[in-house]
């Protein structure tokens, strides 16, 4: 059997769904898996033994020169690919209108997706011949993947022991190794305190508190630093700035790259951002505050990961601008961070 995964973006939406390729391979034996992704994404894929061939995309490229000769080409190119597959099913699991036209692409005719209660935008709904309603036990975004793979076959993913992987070869592992070499010899710690939405982001005077707790405590630790560039990159200088000593921030480095740093890290630190995500699909610690989102919906799942929630009434609210932002910001406590942190080393044994 071969069948068409279309998740195309954004990176942590992509490592949520990665369960599914062990769930297709642990239940359908000899299956192979396609996925469809935009380009900048596949790093999270590419290696990856339980994928059998990836199509990349770049739909923001097509959208600005639609009417280009380009474009339609490589449309058609993609479309052509697909159909030559002759996938069995296509699961549909980004439920927007892009996802639903790559679905269509396939030539398939059981084309699974989200039901109207589920799906992102309404028009993913004309593209889709099977529409999979939820469950009240699908809440996590990972488990509303895996209920939509798993209806044809039958067998309930909640049965099943899921794992996830992002795979980096030798070079980059070897990087990541002659990096931390150049490290203290005691606990790393990763800080991102970047990410996309304002209202998902801490303050920095949080960051350094935490940054010269962890120091104290753990004298020959080293906290690392990462950020995306502008401003978030101003952000993390300032940071590193105000915790002082035993701080490094991290280069720009590809996905794989900045994947292989975080595999050899002791316990990372971030918001609801796509490198928590990675983090926990590597099975690196975390610890990870949530207050536009909810960190029972979006955050690692496991023993080795603790959430901290917003205490304000409004959590949850998923704006992505509000006036009481920074009182929200300061909702995320200190000690609560830095508490979850210790019981996790401490249950490591550290």
């Amino acid at each position: 059997m071969r069948v068409l995964i279309v998740k195309t973006s954004a990176l942590g939406d992509i490592i949520h769904a990665l369960p599914v390729l062990d769930y297709l391979h642990q239940v359908v034996s000899g299956i192979e898996v396609d996925w469809v992704v935009e380009e900048r994404f596949v790093d999270i894929l590419s290696g990856n033994p339980l994928v059998s061939q990836l199509f990349t995309v770049d739909t923001k490229k097509w959208r600005k020169k639609l009417l280009s000769p380009v474009t339609w080409r490589e449309i058609s190119s993609l479309r052509q690919q697909l159909e030559a597959r002759r996938y069995s099913i296509v699961f549909d699991i980004q439920g927007n209108f892009k996802s639903g036209l790559i679905a269509k692409f396939s030539g398939c005719s059981r084309r699974y997706g989200f039901d109207a209660e589920a799906v992102r935008e309404s028009l993913n709904l004309k593209f889709t011949t099977n529409q999979v309603p939820l469950r009240r036990q699908d809440y996590h975004v990972t488990d509303r993947s895996l209920r939509v793979v798993s209806v044809p076959f039958g067998k309930d993913y909640s049965a099943l022991k899921l794992g996830s992987d992002i795979v980096t070869d030798s070079e980059e592992d070897q990087s990541a190794e002659l990096f931390l070499a150049t490290l203290n010899d005691g606990l790393v710690f990763l800080f991102h305190p970047g990410t996309t939405w304002v209202t998902k982001l801490w303050h920095e005077s949080g960051w350094i508190a935490l940054g010269k707790e962890l120091t104290d405590k753990f004298p020959e630790s080293t906290i690392l630093i990462s950020s995306g560039g502008g401003e978030e990159k101003q952000v993390a200088e300032n940071i590193k700035s105000g915790i002082g000593r035993q701080t490094r921030l991290l280069p720009q480095l590809s996905i794989k790259g900045f994947t292989a740093i975080i595999k050899k890290v002791d316990l990372m630190f971030g918001g609801d951002t796509g490198p928590i995500h990675l983090a926990a699909a590597v099975a690196t610690p975390t610890v990870s505050f949530y207050r536009a989102t909810d960190g029972k919906r979006n955050g690692p799942r496991g023993d080795i990961h603790r959430i901290v929630q917003s205490p304000l009434p409004c959590t949850k609210c998923l704006l992505k601008q509000c006036g009481k932002d920074q009182s929200c910001r300061e909702s995320i406590d200190v000690n609560e961070m830095l508490g979850a942190a210790e019981e996790l080393l401490l249950s490591d044994g550290r």
